[in-house]
């Protein structure tokens, strides 16, 4: 089981990103564990400037933007 943190304050775009996390996963048949991460001294801890970040099984994996279903299953597969 992966475990995936979505790091960012809980605006919009970090709870799609883990709703579309989630989703993709199911199709892919890949257990996750999803945790929204929302303090700022944790996420500063992965050096993330821009959010929403994601980090799997605590190595940073994509910061800045929503990722696209394309970065999403390379991640999750990777």
């Amino acid at each position: 089981m992966k475990k995936i943190e979505v790091l960012g304050t809980g605006c919009k775009k970090c709870t799609t990103t883990a709703e579309q996390i989630e989703a993709i996963a199911q199709e892919l048949g890949v257990e996750v564990d999803v945790a929204k991460v929302t303090d700022p001294a944790a996420i500063m801890g992965y050096q993330v400037m821009s959010t929403p970040a994601v980090a799997i099984d605590g190595k940073l994996a994509h910061s800045g933007s929503v990722p696209n279903r394309h970065k999403i299953e390379s991640m999750l597969q990777g």
